[in-house]
């Protein structure tokens, strides 16, 4: 697991900013999704193309938040970081310029419909009512990259809690554009995982004094059961 070291000076400026208010203090669950970001077989396979070994430390809080969210009368979404052929939003940029031609040959194929690192990591409790659904950029809100954001408003979503992998990446990208386009936002600090801690602390340190909400799990448990309850 990550360890969690926000500066005192950013855990100070973004209460100056915010004060002491919490999107998760008044939460109502059956208008939150968790949306689960790229815990697939890509990033949490031992030897995967992309591993990222700390995600799989993860899974228990991320499966516990999306238990106490189904049971308080929320939704769950999984998303998974895809390669399409057929993609009409072709990612030249990163393909060919962020990544060599074995590199991306590599990763095109891997996480292809049929490739090996597309499926979603085994560990992850997935419920018959879940919504799973690729997407082939970073965040889950880039235009005509995901069926995301049609299906957080067809089920009147206004909170989202994000988890997942990578903290820095698909998480806070997914994260910065769910706050731009309108949803109050939950950033789980320890259940999202990078490949550094210092990695994952910047991106805590983005979400918030920007973004989001950060919170740990015990803490979003204990607010959920309260809400519920109430």
């Amino acid at each position: 697991m990550h360890k969690i070291d926000v500066p005192q000076d950013i855990l100070a400026r973004a209460q100056a900013r915010r004060g002491p208010r919490s999107f998760t203090a008044a939460l109502n669950p059956t208008t939150t999704a968790h949306v689960v970001i790229d815990m697939q077989q890509g990033f949490l396979r031992p030897g995967a193309l992309l591993e990222v070994p700390i995600a799989r430390e993860i899974v228990d809080n991320v499966n516990r938040i999306s238990a106490a969210l189904r049971q308080a009368g929320g939704r769950v979404a999984y998303t998974r970081f895809a390669w399409l052929p057929n993609d009409p939003l072709e990612w030249r940029v990163f393909y060919q310029r962020f990544l060599n031609a074995r590199e991306a040959d590599t990763q095109m194929h891997s996480f292809s419909p049929a490739g090996m690192d597309l499926p979603l990591w085994p560990g992850m409790d997935v419920a018959p009512e879940d919504f799973v659904v690729d997407k082939t950029r970073y965040s889950a809100f880039t235009p005509g990259t995901s069926g995301l954001p049609e299906w957080l408003k067809a089920s009147g979503i206004r909170t989202l809690i994000i988890t997942g992998t990578l903290s820095n990446c698909c998480c806070e990208s997914t994260a910065r554009d769910a706050m731009q386009s309108g949803y109050e936002v939950i950033y789980v600090a320890d259940a999202n995982a990078t490949l550094t801690d210092f990695e994952h602390n910047a991106a805590l340190a983005n979400m918030m004094t920007l973004f989001a909400d950060v919170i740990d799990t015990d803490t979003l448990l204990a607010r959920l059961s309260s809400r519920a309850a109430a």
